[in-house]
């Protein structure tokens, strides 16, 4: 596959360190895509660093070091950066007075919150928040989606994690994302999240690229969707890879008619450019 003219192999010379999006970029569900473990090997070969990212707030830190070793990946937990993570830096930034939360989301979103220092209110009247916080909430019951629209109808800031309306799967289903709840939130009470963290928040990449004292472009962002993973990378400035191996299909990316960097078959693709780069 060419490289389209506006990169070339100086550019991909450059990059020290790829952002990998996790859901329908290296896996789906419970299956590993085959590029991903030769892709791993590529950049490790290079010296490039590897940051695991993702929207997914429905698993914690330690949750995402555990799944990745079930596939053979072995990852440091400051290798994952989740949409949790961007959060609470978020909200320790921009809202300090703000430790009482109401979380739409899983016990392990709600532990790492209050590992995180962040008080986890219970579903109670009685037990008033400073705000709502709304993620993936894959244990979602009826009761606390109706006593998050409660507190949001009494005016309590209101964030969510991410704005993904879907998250990718191998099963027989569709799993209803953030974004959608959100959506549900929106028609019970006229109200949109004040703020919505993760992808495409050029926050989650700023993170990185000051972590490792990255010149923006020396970091790559690679994902599978055009509405986060590569909005993210355009509204940053870093370069943008998409592999089509989750969401977006190469009709959607000729429909959209965006900019984009490189779109590739698959992780497998991107590192013989790398490597051909490299090499040149």
């Amino acid at each position: 596959m060419d490289l389209p003219q506006e990169v070339s192999r100086e550019r991909l010379k450059r990059i020290r360190h790829v952002a990998l999006d996790m859901d329908g970029t290296i896996y789906n569900g419970k299956t590993l895509l085959p590029s991903t473990l030769p892709f791993l090997q590529t950049i490790q070969e290079l010296s490039i660093g590897c940051t695991f990212l993702t929207n997914n707030s429905s698993k914690s830190t330690r949750d995402y070091v555990a799944h990745l070793a079930r596939f053979g990946i072995q990852a440091d937990p400051e290798q994952i950066y989740t949409s949790t993570k961007a959060t609470t830096a978020w909200l320790r930034r921009e809202h300090p007075g703000i430790r009482r939360l109401f979380v739409l989301g899983t016990r392990s979103l709600r532990a790492e919150l209050t590992d995180a220092g962040f008080i986890v209110t219970n579903d109670e009247a009685q037990d008033e928040p400073d705000a709502v916080l709304a993620g993936f909430d894959t244990e979602l019951n009826y009761a606390r989606l109706c006593r998050a629209a409660y507190w949001i109808g009494q005016a309590k800031p209101y964030f969510a994690t991410h704005p993904d309306l879907v998250c990718p799967t191998d099963e027989p289903t569709l799993l209803v994302d953030c974004g959608s709840i959100c959506c549900a939130l929106e028609k019970a009470t006229g109200r949109r999240p004040d703020e919505v963290l993760g992808k495409p928040d050029p926050a989650m990449l700023a993170g990185i690229l000051g972590r490792y004292s990255l010149k923006v472009d020396e970091l790559a962002m690679v994902g599978d969707r055009l509405y986060t993973d590569l909005a993210m990378a355009r509204r940053t400035g870093v370069l943008g890879v998409l592999v089509l191996t989750g969401e977006t299909t190469a009709a959607d990316v000729q429909e959209a008619g965006l900019p984009i960097d490189l779109v590739l078959p698959d992780l497998g693709e991107f590192g013989k450019q790398l490597r051909l780069a490299w090499q040149s």
